[in-house]
């Protein structure tokens, strides 16, 4: 299937993988990148990123196990697993060995996951609004300042209560963690709706917290060879709920070459509040992976 985002053709298809069935937009030709989303969305917050990147590099945008219309397996919502998933599509399905990872919200850990399993495959890591678990300082729940953290770990007490409520809660974090309340468009808030309210959606997305102490375990492990070779571009927003340097900090403690600051006038949906800012950046970022 294939559709338009602006004016840019969006190729739609399906991988099977091991036990999961991954769906995934792809657009351009070239040096190939990854794009993956977070929490509580979908390949979808990347639709306005895409157009910008896709003249340049080959642009495969994926749903995350779980979520979007990817299937939702009872288990593997740690990083790791998470990040298998990802080098399956790139490596044995689209027979990409080599490629560069972005990742937003959730979508960094995974990232993070996929570039320290990965270490010569992976040319550049791109990590945006989040910090990574387990880099040996990063309350990345600040502190219960992000207080959905603890929330979304409670074993089905979070599926129990937003089942039928999902506008509401979700909206909650679509009006509030941007730099304004329309920082997320009507538009993209009901293609996330249409998705997350399914209970099998839902719940994954609270098993990406849940596994968030297995996740540091991984990472602590994982550095253990040492810090990332290939370089990092950390940024965060500056407004709302953006992580702001937190993000280049966090990723200093896990990298050797890392780069970047803040985005102005986003708070956490960069990706979508300043999507020509972002790509400016990813594209001066990928100049120096090749």
């Amino acid at each position: 299937m294939t559709t338009d985002s602006g004016c840019t053709p969006l190729d739609h298809a399906h991988a099977e993988l091991e036990g999961v069935r991954l769906h995934y937009v792809s657009a351009g030709a070239g040096e190939p990148v990854v794009l993956l989303h977070g929490w509580p969305q979908s390949w979808f917050e990347w639709r306005l990123v895409i157009p910008l990147l896709s003249p340049h590099y080959q642009v495969i945008a994926p749903d995350l196990r779980g979520l979007g219309d990817s299937s939702r397996p009872a288990a593997g919502y740690d990083t790791d697993t998470l990040a298998a998933d990802i080098w399956r599509l790139m490596t044995e399905h689209l027979q990409l060995p080599h490629f560069i990872a972005v990742g937003h919200d959730w979508g960094g850990p995974v990232a993070f996951s996929l570039a320290a399993a990965h270490r010569q495959a992976v040319r550049g890591l791109a990590v945006i609004d989040v910090a990574i678990p387990g880099d040996g300082a990063a309350d990345i729940s600040q502190g219960g300042r992000r207080w959905h953290h603890a929330f979304h770990r409670t074993v089905d007490l979070p599926e129990a209560l937003i089942a039928g409520r999902e506008a509401l809660y979700l909206g909650w974090f679509y009006s509030n963690y941007g730099a304004s309340p329309d920082a997320v468009s009507g538009e993209a808030v009901a293609e996330y709706l249409r998705t997350y309210r399914e209970p099998a959606a839902l719940r994954a997305g609270f098993e990406y917290y849940r596994n968030l102490p297995r996740d540091i375990e991984q990472n602590t492990l994982a550095l253990r060879a040492g810090k990332l070779p290939m370089p990092v571009l950390a940024l965060g927003g500056t407004d709302g709920w953006g992580r702001g340097t937190e993000v280049l900090e966090s990723c200093r403690r896990v990298a050797d070459n890392v780069t970047g600051g803040v985005i102005e006038g986003a708070g956490h949906w960069i990706p979508e509040e300043q999507p020509q800012a972002l790509a400016d950046a990813l594209l001066e970022f990928f100049a120096r992976c090749a």
